[in-house]
């Protein structure tokens, strides 16, 4: 098995000072990655990340992930390779569909159906590689930085088993008719058939596996804080014996979150694991844990 990789993806940003700050504890504090997500209303993903370069000297640096609708594949290269370079070599570039109408509405760029937009993604990875190929300036990682690529469709998880270095399982999917984005939980059972889907269509190869987690609860009863969540969201869709075992919630005490990941290593093959930034300081624990 693979060796644990933990990562942060960051949601919000104040001002210079806090965002330095911010990417310094996390590198304190063990993670592996800094990651900046491609929605509208938070940073820009690659003027945070070059700031980030500059205040960090161990973390990798990611995108988490573009969308792949907001981007051309010349002008791309361009950032991906000046922020490589800026970084010396720690850049990890992530991309997606996209899966949110309305930010597409607002940026006045067609949203397609996900066929197209997964069509999209595929043509931008071929002309991004040959844009940093014959490009100038050419990123310090030869012959370009690892690439993430994520989702949940079966298309989709295909074409990231076939080409990327890690595969981004999303542990939800859209729900039916929401033009903001909402997602429903995938069930375990559900979790599995993805993985064996992107596992056929590897192949011989064996990209890593990463997994976005949507809560971390550091609590002493882990029961009672599953019924609670589920009745906060309105999680009507799941039992609470359901959400007991998803990997994407990460309830319980240390030694149980921890135990937690080491069984989603064995079951799921996931041992590159995500949190959100509010997640960041009640996961630290867990992280040198597992260390």
């Amino acid at each position: 098995m693979r060796p644990f990789r933990f990562g942060v993806n960051m949601t919000s940003f104040e001002d210079r000072a806090t965002w330095v700050a911010t990417c310094r504890r996390a590198e304190e504090m063990g993670y592996d990655v800094v990651l900046v997500p491609d929605h509208l209303g938070m940073p820009a993903p690659f003027p945070a990340l070059a700031a980030a370069a500059d205040a960090t000297e161990r973390v990798r640096l990611g995108t988490f992930v573009l969308n792949a609708g907001f981007w051309n594949p010349t002008l791309l290269a361009r950032e991906v390779a000046t922020l490589d370079q800026i970084s010396g070599g720690r850049f990890e570039l992530g991309l997606g569909t996209g899966y949110n109408r309305a930010e597409f509405d607002a940026a006045d760029l067609p949203f397609g159906s996900p066929g197209e937009r997964v069509s999209a993604l595929e043509e931008l990875v071929e002309r991004l590689d040959a844009a940093l190929a014959d490009g100038t300036p050419k990123p310090a990682q030869q012959p370009r930085p690892p690439l993430l690529l994520g989702g949940n469709g079966d298309r989709m998880l295909r074409l990231a088993a076939r080409r990327a270095d890690t595969v981004a399982f999303a542990g939800a999917r859209l729900k039916p008719g929401s033009t903001t984005g909402e997602l429903l939980l995938l069930t375990a059972e559900e979790l599995d058939g993805r993985i064996a889907l992107a596992v056929e269509a590897a192949g011989e190869r064996d990209p890593e596996r990463n997994l976005l987690v949507q809560v971390v609860a550091v609590v002493d009863d882990r029961r009672a804080a599953i019924e609670q969540l589920r009745a906060q969201f309105g999680v009507d869709y799941l039992t609470v014996e359901q959400m007991l075992e998803l990997p994407t919630l990460l309830v319980g005490t240390v030694d149980e979150i921890a135990e937690q990941l080491r069984a989603a290593r064995e079951r799921f093959g996931i041992s590159y694991v995500t949190v959100l930034q509010p997640s960041a300081e009640a996961f630290a624990p867990v992280i040198e844990k597992l260390r």
